[in-house]
């Protein structure tokens, strides 16, 4: 696979060399307008509409940026690029992918943000098992022609489990070769080159193809490289008298490294910074020390068995897929049928942090009792060393932070294949009272997963690139009697699982749009859709290892041999209806309802047993205006969201034994009201500024839960992570140096305080951060230079996901992901 992708790569580059000639021996041929009414081709709308329109013109919120737009953003990931959106949350702290959306109070991580490419997607979950359809599929590069999102809206309909969809939409050859290559520089070790060409190979049929190489040491420095490889994709079009065909490829092997929450404060003295053991912009806990990491477990035989884990091989995702489009015109009926297979394997390595550091000699008095029953009534002490070292050379945490913490190392493997395919037919008729657009649609998908995990669980020295620690029990003389730790683990798999799970899904869709006159536009929708599950896992159980040197085998997780299965067949009904009136044909209104329908995803059938299985709701309400003259506009959209149920662990009173302190399950409401904006202002001149902002109210309401628990506590609070304000603000000023056009702009982002806990009793405090650009160009060549968070704001996101169901016993929090420090990046292109 990687031959395959260094392949293509050369085969970018090769394009890089050759296309003068070939501009010299393409026929010419005239090409038809993108778009009409002097619309930008970012105006003009393809998804969740039966047909192509202009943006103004839809009755939903919906946004489009084309590549000139991508690449004066600059960002680091698709899930950054999303992030300068109204109404859609980002956290992209993570690296380059797996990062955290949350669309208008959503209480999901990536939940409900689907994506597609070229309208279908390339996986059928929006979540694959510890993979995501989001950034971890769809990485921007010159291949990508433009992204249109989605929000609310008709999306229920034009795609599964959907409150919003990201549409990325590839470069398609035309008459006219043309292309592009493009190498970035960074001052955090990138080195990336992206290239694409395009064009015919005959009168009636185009080719385009490019991708990317990139190495990069990354954003902290874990002490090896934290994303290298890349991708290919090109397409093939063939125009027929009435419509086309495409066929498309893409072939993805990429190496990312996780960066996960860190400790920034010393709990026992939450104003003493731990910034000197841990930099708050470049510190991490992934660490060389974990490049060679054994994970001992029982197999169902009865066997020892040992999995290996890499920290330095990240998230490493291979895929493959190939897609036919088909569009075709017959008089008033429109004929569209997709199809996509994708194949691919996960190698996940990542050391996941799960709680805050404790003081070191308090940590190893909770170990005495353990020990002393293990290794004798002589136990005099015990004792910290630096796992792995000759010797086990001592450690002191006293002569250091004082401080010792426990981080979880993941090992998974995943294969997964995804097979889907749509056929719709939409016909345009009159009925003297309007015109109708009416869309019919089958959509039918096979996917499926089958997966192993092993997790240990590792103590660590509170330090950037950490050394893992041993625990020993000496007696009076210094002799070592025993180990709590096995080489740094206090448990050597404390987590275990695998199995399989495939899914089927069939789904009916109609929509109807009905311009009622020239101003009034009415249209509607509903899916229904059939889901079939049928999945097995490995059950578990704790087994004593039998080294009786150490306590980290003594309950460690091991397979039974036995086999559990679960089979589940779910229904869902999605709808919308709307209507939109363009008083003017520069201002208009719309309004909007929704119903959107979750059934569980294929990985819930890898646990056995599971609880009752309910479907969750999500009732999506939208009204807004919007004005657009020329090169400006304004949409402003009023959302109300209410998701339902909810489901939510944490500890409440409960009435029948008298404890506060029991983490019970409820079942409960998240709500949403909100406002959300974005516009551009371009007048004559220079200047020009665009920019979005969302307000909103993300609250729980009405926890309840069958042990008779109290959960009120928790309703009215802010959704975790939920801010009630984000905005980012770009102002521009174009001009001219000499024969080269220069552009300087500036972005500023805003995101307003958050809490861990379902209680609010630890606030994630507001944060601004500013990025400066600057782009030049002079004919084919462009050089553009870009720098985020200039200031080096100092922002918090995410906290610490494990450990946080109570907050983190401070009243700011301690321990999360920062904001990526200051960096610098040098892109120069040349075009053709």
């Amino acid at each position: 696979m990687q031959r395959n992708l260094l392949g293509g790569a050369a085969l970018c580059a090769l394009l890089v060399v050759i296309h003068p000639a070939m501009a010299q021996t393409t026929p010419a041929k005239v090409e038809p307008a993108a778009a009409t009414d002097d619309a930008a081709p970012s105006d003009i709308i393809v998804t969740g509409s039966a047909r192509q329109q202009r943006r103004f013109d839809v009755s939903y919120a919906v946004n489009s940026m084309n590549q000139a737009e991508i690449q004066k953003l600059a960002p680091k990931s698709t899930t950054d690029l999303i992030g300068t959106l109204p109404g859609i949350h980002a956290e992209a702290t993570g690296g380059e992918v797996q990062n955290i959306t949350r669309v208008r109070g959503i209480p999901t991580d990536r939940g409900f943000l689907y994506y597609q490419q070229d309208g279908l997607p390339l996986f059928q979950e929006l979540d694959g098992y510890f993979f995501n359809q989001g950034d971890g599929m769809n990485r921007l590069d010159l291949m990508t022609d433009r992204i249109e999102v989605v929000r609310g809206g008709p999306a229920p309909i034009y795609a599964s489990t959907a409150a919003a969809i990201a549409n990325v939409i590839t470069v398609t050859g035309t008459a006219t070769t043309r292309g592009k290559a493009q190498l970035t520089l960074g001052d955090t070790g990138l080195y990336r080159l992206d290239a694409y060409q395009a064009g015919p190979v005959s009168d009636d049929t185009y080719y385009a193809v490019g991708g990317f190489l990139r190495h990069h040491e990354g954003y902290r420095n874990s002490g090896f490289p934290s994303d290298r490889g890349g991708q290919i994709r090109a397409n093939l079009r063939h125009d027929l008298a009435n419509g086309f065909v495409k066929l498309s490829g893409q072939y993805t092997d990429d190496h990312n490294v996780f960066y996960l929450s860190i400790p920034t404060a010393d709990p026992r003295d939450p104003s003493v910074s731990l910034d000197r053991y841990i930099d708050y912009f470049t510190g991490t806990l992934n660490s060389p020390a974990l490049r060679d990491v054994n994970i001992k477990y029982r197999d169902g035989a009865g066997v020892i068995q040992n999995q290996r884990g890499d920290l330095s091989n990240g998230r490493h995702l291979r895929f493959g897929n190939v897609a036919l489009n088909y569009e075709g015109d017959f008089g008033d009926w429109h004929v569209s049928a997709k199809g996509g297979v994708t194949q691919g394997k996960l190698h996940f390595d990542a050391f996941y942090s799960t709680s805050n550091p404790v003081d070191a000699t308090t940590f190893a008095g909770n170990y005495r009792s353990a020990a002393t029953t293990a290794f004798g009534a002589n136990v005099a002490r015990l004792g910290y060393s630096i796992a792995g070292t000759a010797g086990q050379s001592a450690y002191n945490p006293a002569a250091d932070s004082g401080l010792v913490m426990q981080a979880q190392y993941r090992s998974i493997e995943n294969d997964f294949h995804s097979t889907q395919g749509d056929v719709s037919v939409t016909h345009r008729f009159d009925t003297g009272f309007g015109t109708h657009d009416v869309r019919a649609g089958i959509y039918g998908s096979l996917w499926g997963q089958k997966t192993f995990n092993a997790y240990q669980n590792l103590l660590i020295e509170v330090k950037s690139r950490p050394r893992t620690l041993d625990l020993a029990a000496y007696d009076a003389a210094g002799n070592v009697l025993g180990y709590v730790t096995d080489h740094g683990a206090l448990a050597n798999a404390g987590t275990l699982g695998g199995g399989g799970a495939d899914g089927q899904l069939l789904a009916l869709y109609g929509t109807d749009t009905w311009d009622v006159t020239d101003r009034l536009r009415i249209d509607a929708g509903i899916r229904h859709e059939w889901y079939s599950y049928d999945g097995f896992g490995r059950l578990t159980a704790a087994y004593d290892l039998g080294d009786p040197t150490t306590l980290a085998d003594n309950s460690t997780r091991g397979f039974t041999g036995a086999i559990g299965t679960l089979k589940l067949k779910q229904q869902a009904t999605n709808w919308t209806v709307g209507a939109n009136y363009d008083a003017t044909g520069n201002i208009g209104a719309y309004i909007r309802a929704s119903q959107l329908e979750v059934p569980p995803n294929t990985t819930i059938t890898l646990n056995y047993p599971v609880a009752a299985i309910v479907p969750t709701k999500a009732k999506l309400y939208e009204a807004g205006v919007k004005f657009a003259a020329g090169r400006s506009y304004l949409y402003v959209t009023g959302f109300y969201t209410k998701f339902d149920p909810l489901n939510a662990s944490f500890a409440a009173f409960n009435p029948a034994t008298g404890r506060a302190d029991q983490v019970t399950n409820f079942i409960g409401t998240a709500e949403t009201r909100g406002l959300e904006a974005d516009g551009q202002l371009r007048l004559a001149g220079p200047f020009s500024l665009a920019g979005s902002v969302t307000f909103q109210n993300p609250r729980y309401l009405n926890f309840s839960s069958n042990t008779g628990a109290d959960g009120s506590r928790a309703s009215g609070k802010q959704i975790i992570r939920e801010p009630k304000l984000f905005l980012n603000v770009r102002p521009t000023i174009d001009f001219a140096v000499a024969d080269a056009g220069v552009s300087v702009y500036g972005r500023y982002d805003y995101v307003s305080r958050r809490y861990t806990d379902f209680f609010n009793s630890t606030a994630l405090p507001a944060y601004g951060a500013f990025g400066l650009g600057a782009t030049a160009t002079r004919g084919p060549w462009q050089v553009q230079v870009v720098g985020d968070n200039i200031t080096n704001a100092h922002g918090f996101t995410e906290g610490n996901t494990a450990g946080d169901r109570f907050g983190q016993g401070v009243p700011t929090a301690i321990f999360g992901r920062p904001l990526f420090g200051r960096n610098v990046r040098l892109i120069v292109s040349r075009s053709w």
